[in-house]
């Protein structure tokens, strides 16, 4: 199921989900431009989990456990190609302008980056000795949609439904279209356990945990705005 739009966001663009959306599509870019070098780049920026263990377990040489301990916020703009970040931009997109209004701008902002380093975590605590790189948003992202999952109970999402060779656009209640989303994600984890994270692949782990840090936190941060719906 592909989404297309939610009801609930009074404003479709709103000032931090839509600089999160342009930092991430200029990293990409700057990707593209760098040809042969982007394999150099992705090492330096990427999560890699077993160097995250060893800065969180060493205690001397500070300076040196810093640079693995960041990849936990530079690996969530990092993309693999253009069904990646397309499909992460998307989510990000329809879920996250809601979002947005609902925290306002400073804490949507903490709040993303908050997401994506306890999705990072998740991963290193899965995997804690994969030499693998983890990259992309879609932590963050899994994070914006548990929030949403809790403060828009109510919320419709206008999905595309592909049955066969013929296309159905349908408007699914947020609450079972993100409940599908997590559970395909549960069981993918559990079915893969730490081989997912030791061998590359989909990190669903750190959706799991992005999305299970968004509706612990979400409704904390969250202002007591009236949830509006647009006008259709």
């Amino acid at each position: 199921m592909i989404p297309l739009r939610d009801n609930a966001a009074p404003r479709r663009l709103t000032p931090v989900n839509v600089a999160l959306i342009a930092a991430n599509v200029a990293v990409f870019v700057y990707e593209l431009s760098l040809g042969a070098r982007v394999a150099a780049f992705v090492e330096r920026f990427a999560l890699v989990p077993a160097s995250v263990t060893g800065a969180l377990t060493i205690s001397t040489h500070r300076l040196a456990t810093l640079a693995p301990l960041m990849t936990t916020v530079t690996s969530m703009f990092v993309h693999g190609g253009f069904w990646h970040i397309a499909g992460n931009m998307l989510y990000l997109f329809i879920f996250g302008a809601a979002v947005e209004y609902r925290m306002g701008a400073a804490r949507y902002l903490i709040f993303y980056f908050g997401a994506g380093i306890a999705a990072a975590l998740a991963t290193v605590w899965i995997a804690p000795e994969s030499m693998v790189p983890v990259i992309g948003a879609s932590g963050a992202i899994a994070g914006v949609l548990g929030a949403y999952f809790i403060l828009y109970p109510r919320g419709r999402i206008l999905t595309i439904l592909p049955i066969f060779i013929f296309i159905q656009f349908i408007e699914i209640p947020a609450v079972i279209y993100l409940l599908f989303w997590f559970a395909v994600q549960l069981y993918a984890g559990l079915e893969e356990g730490g081989r997912a994270g030791a061998m590359g692949g989909v990190a669903w782990w750190a959706h799991v945990g992005g999305f299970m840090f968004g509706i612990a936190l979400g409704p904390m941060l969250a202002i007591n705005r009236p949830r509006r719906r647009r006008a259709r």
